[in-house]
């Protein structure tokens, strides 16, 4: 009987910590790399489009360029092209269609609401009709949340907003650690309302405080210090006050209106008031 000689399939396979291990390592890095940048590189352009729709530039009803033709124009590959429109789909403001291609969306299925959009929104002079919708939306929802949230806080609630208040007091919202710090405050009063409809908002309420503060201060300082709002909120939830802790906060979003009005362009005021 012959003996069948074992197979040296084994020997030959990369052991751990050897140069097989250390090159597929290598591989593994370069390949995470690269999808890091990829990754950057479509969120780069679907930004840079997102501005251009959400800024009147393209309008709805526009086709964008194929993607051959994008992906030329803008040197990079057709699958990071792609992917932008994914995300911009995602948001509402592009629908792609066989044979049609891809065209921006009517305003009203834009995610408005969508950190990113808003993101994009304020990037530019954004349109009257646009911030005063934002405003009332805070106006339906917040003042209603600081009410729920007088009746029904927990000790772990104000604890959270009384450190927010502190980051606020501590670093003002000249810097990122201030402004992160109110949108801190407005995340905990609305998980303090109890709601987990209102509390799926918090997304949305926190970058729209974010950066209506961040254009407010696009020329200027703030005029005035807006802790002593916040606080007057604060006190009337820690009160269990809902009716002053649901006048408190209106107030808050009036003040913050006025200022973010008083920071527009002077050409556009002056508009305002022909």
């Amino acid at each position: 009987m012959v003996r069948k000689k074992k197979s040296t399939a084994t020997a030959r396979r990369p052991l751990p910590g050897g140069a097989g291990a250390s090159s597929v390592a290598t591989s593994a890095k370069t390949n995470a790399r690269a999808r890091r940048k990829s990754l950057r590189l479509h969120g780069t352009i679907a930004r840079d489009i997102g501005v251009a729709i959400v800024s009147g530039r393209y309008k709805p009803g526009d086709l964008l360029n194929g993607e051959i033709d994008a992906s030329d124009r803008l040197h990079v590959s057709r699958s990071a092209y792609r992917e932008a429109v994914r995300i911009l789909a995602a948001k509402g403001l592009v629908e792609s269609r066989p044979k049609v291609g891809t065209r921006i969306s009517p305003r009203e299925r834009w995610h408005l609401l969508d950190p990113d959009v808003l993101a994009w929104i304020f990037e530019f002079e954004p349109d009257d009709k646009l911030l005063t919708g934002l405003f009332e939306l805070r106006r339906i929802v917040e003042p209603e949340a600081a009410a729920l949230a007088a009746r029904r806080r927990s000790d772990a609630d104000l604890a959270d907003m009384a450190e927010a208040l502190a980051g606020m007091g501590r670093h003002t919202l000249e810097i990122e650690e201030g402004r992160i710090a109110d949108q801190n405050f407005h995340s905990a009063l609305l998980r303090a309302s109890g709601n987990p409809f209102i509390v799926s908002l918090t997304s949305s309420i926190a970058a729209a405080v974010s950066w209506t503060t961040i254009f407010k201060q696009r020329h200027m300082p703030l005029p005035r210090d807006p802790l002593p709002d916040h606080v007057r909120v604060y006190e009337a939830v820690k009160a269990r006050d809902p009716q002053a802790a649901h006048a408190a906060m209106a107030k808050l979003i009036e003040l913050a209106l006025l200022d973010t009005t008083n920071a527009r362009q002077p050409k556009k005021k002056a508009a305002g008031r022909r």
